[in-house]
């Protein structure tokens, strides 16, 4: 896999409401499946700018960076939190 860099945490623009209730309960270390497979969460990307360059989507919101469990690999993701998600192991925040 290719060398990622490191991304700020974006503190200084509040994440939007509708984008958090997107995002759902996934934090970096929160453990989830769904149809696709099951996933740890990584790293959250909530800046504008950079959640659009790494999903090259105009119109991402945020970026989210997951490790299958199964398969061992990374990738991002700009999927929405949906009723077939489920968390498999909690952090605290």
């Amino acid at each position: 896999m290719a060398t990622r860099t490191a991304h700020p945490v974006d503190n200084v623009h509040p994440v939007p409401t509708t984008t958090q209730a997107q995002i759902g309960p996934r934090r970096p270390g929160v453990v989830y499946d769904n149809a696709s497979g099951t996933f740890e969460v990584r790293a959250i990307i909530t800046d504008l700018t950079e959640a659009r360059r790494i999903l090259r989507r105009n119109a991402a919101r945020f970026a989210i960076l997951i490790r299958d469990l199964h398969a061992g690999t990374e990738h991002y993701t700009g999927a929405t939190w949906t009723g077939s998600d489920r968390v498999l192991k909690a952090v605290t925040v």
